[in-house]
């Protein structure tokens, strides 16, 4: 596959749609591949956080990558995948595994989870995967799943790695090691937001774009809230970042992604809104505040 070069922007964490019968609804989840690009996505996101990827079984997994990967290929758009595990050989295999794929163009790979390694065994982590990988790494940084909190010069030692591209930042919100971050990224080295409610900030810092389980939703009026901040244009941007922030919050009323998949599916889009145990279907009333937020970001 021929190098590309990061494309900076609106990148969708794409769900798992499941059928009545509890299989992966694969029709349903083409569809969502596609709407999200012809809104302004640069990218999709398959078997991420979002995507109930611990809930799904290796065939499923694989199931999932095929359909994303193929329509990446149709679109030419940028695929990444999420791999790896706590275990450092665990992930070399898993990012192996990509190898036969011809469209993924980067994996994302969350920080060592539980084992809570040194900031120097989370780069030894790091470097090793990235000597093996057969794409590009993209950091997931996520201490409240991890319970591991990386500063900004360890962040900045893995963004010069070769074959390192950037960072999904979720924080849970903006620090000290946030504004150092920013203030210095390494050449070359993305910073995307990855919690939802704090993207606009992060873009007014200089974040490249953002890795999100809300632009399901609104998907053009997050590429645009991107495109406002990278032009300058504040009085445009800061108002559709607070709009957005409302929607977000909503989004993130009960675990991820099941207020996103109610919304979906009231919206026609999936063929229930239905999640894996041990996540629950949102409620009725967590699902209509998120429409009317929805409904007023798009008016």
């Amino acid at each position: 596959m021929a190098e590309q070069t990061f494309p900076q922007g609106i990148h969708v964490p794409l769900v798992t749609p499941f059928t009545p019968s509890g299989e992966v609804a694969t029709e349903a989840l083409e569809g969502l591949a596609h709407r999200v690009l012809d809104d302004g996505a640069k990218g999709i996101v398959a078997l991420g956080t979002t995507a109930e990827v611990a809930t799904l079984d290796a065939a499923e997994q694989r199931e999932v990558v095929r359909v994303c990967d193929r329509v990446c290929r149709e679109r030419g758009a940028w695929l990444t995948v999420g791999a790896g595990s706590n275990d450092t050989r665990a992930s070399e295999a898993a990012l192996a595994g990509l190898s036969p794929w011809p469209s993924p163009a980067a994996a994302l790979v969350t920080v060592p989870a539980f084992t809570r390694p040194s900031q120097e065994g989370v780069i030894a982590h790091f470097t090793r995967l990235a000597e093996v990988s057969p794409v590009p790494l993209i950091v997931y940084d996520i201490p409240y799943r991890t319970a591991l909190t990386l500063s900004a010069v360890t962040l900045r030692t893995l963004g010069t790695l070769a074959g390192v591209v950037a960072v999904k930042h979720a924080t849970g919100g903006i620090g000290q090691e946030t504004v150092r971050l920013m203030a210095d990224p390494p050449p070359g080295f993305h910073v995307l937001a990855g919690d939802d409610l704090f993207v606009s900030p992060l873009l007014a810092m200089g974040a490249s774009g953002g890795i999100l389980a809300t632009a399901h939703l609104a998907t053009g009026r997050f590429a645009a809230l991107h495109d406002a901040w990278r032009a300058g244009e504040v009085t445009r941007a800061r108002p559709l970042g607070h709009a957005l922030a409302g929607l977000s919050a909503a989004c993130f009323r009960e675990p991820n992604p099941s207020v996103v998949k109610g919304v979906l599916h009231e919206r026609g889009l999936i063929p229930t809104p239905d999640v894996r145990l041990p996540l629950l279907p949102a409620g009725k009333a967590a699902v209509e505040e998120a429409l009317e937020q929805l409904d007023r970001v798009e008016s």
